[in-house]
């Protein structure tokens, strides 16, 4: 049997029926203080588009640099691109991300991986093989 998935006790139909303050109950201090306070011009652009996108009407890819604006129950099921610093990565929303920011599922930083020394770097450096 699939394990239903609950949010606080909420499952994502009744996430979903929730309006923002009642939604704010639920999520932690971090995102609460966003939904308190208010969206910026920025996300209240994005999620016109969500609406729109949810609604039939907005067409193309949804694109955004608002990384730290937070998953909302209204996203679930959509596919949104945020940009990383250098290019734009598909992220699909799903119930489980509820309560982080989109940000959080872009990584904007690549693992550093260091070459080996090249010749007369160090003294053990000599004995290495040129090929």
């Amino acid at each position: 049997m699939a394990k239903i998935f609950t949010y606080r006790g909420k499952t994502e139909q009744e996430l979903a029926a929730l309006d923002l303050n009642a939604f704010a109950l639920l999520v932690p201090s971090r995102v609460r203080r966003v939904l308190k306070r208010g969206f910026t011009e920025q996300e209240k652009k994005l999620l016109e588009k969500i609406m729109a996108a949810k609604a039939g009407t907005y067409k193309k890819p949804i694109r955004t640099h608002c990384r730290e604006m937070p998953i909302l129950p209204v996203m679930f099921g959509m596919k949104i691109a945020v940009h990383n610093g250098k290019e734009f990565i598909l992220v699909n929303v799903i119930a489980e991300m509820v309560g982080n920011r989109l940000g959080d599922f872009v990584l904007n930083s690549k693992d550093t991986v260091h070459g080996g020394p090249g010749i007369g770097a160090t003294r053990g450096s000599k004995f290495m093989s040129v090929k």
